[in-house]
């Protein structure tokens, strides 16, 4: 049965809506508060957009944790010199976020506090405020990050780009 409510929300759910609710101008935005918050600490974010899962994914049993895993390592987010990248993926369709926090940082962060930010987000968008909820995450991200990473006043390179993906 649960299968079959996310296979339908998969083909029929708000997945049309991907650039109407995140428009180009969100998306500059997005980058810039990741850019600037990345000067505080030596963490990396990441910020991905899914509209909707394929259907035989759904049928193989893909999940949102599963698929925020694929996407982390599709865009390398591992990829960073003190292993501090972080993933904030939001599945449209499903109306699920998850994060998914390199190895260097799940060590210090409780698991709790990134579900907390995820439900500050849910929030914000089951209210239509995608801008508030999406900035919203990225600086909730960054207080944890700056929190258990900080910059140290040091020099921190940008390894990862900073622009959301839609995927």
């Amino acid at each position: 049965m649960a299968t079959l409510r996310r296979l339908w929300a998969n083909l029929f759910g708000g997945w049309f809506q991907l650039r109407r609710r995140f428009p180009s101008e969100l998306l500059d935005e997005m980058a810039t508060a990741i850019a600037a918050g990345e000067r505080a600490h030596k963490g990396e974010i990441r910020f991905a957009v899914e509209s909707r899962l394929p259907p035989l994914a759904v049928l193989d049993g893909v999940d949102a944790p599963g698929r925020a895993q694929q996407i982390f390592a599709r865009l390398r987010v591992w990829d960073t010199e003190h292993n501090s990248g972080v993933l904030i993926y939001v599945l449209m369709a499903e109306h699920r976020i998850e994060i998914v926090a390199d190895r260097g940082i799940a060590a210090h962060v409780m698991p709790a506090e990134w579900e907390a930010i995820c439900g500050r987000m849910r929030d914000c968008y089951a209210r239509g405020q995608w801008r508030e909820g999406s900035l919203e995450g990225i600086a909730a991200a960054h207080a944890l990050l700056q929190q258990h990473f900080p910059g140290n006043d040091k020099t921190n390179p940008d390894e990862l780009p900073d622009r959301p993906v839609l995927l």
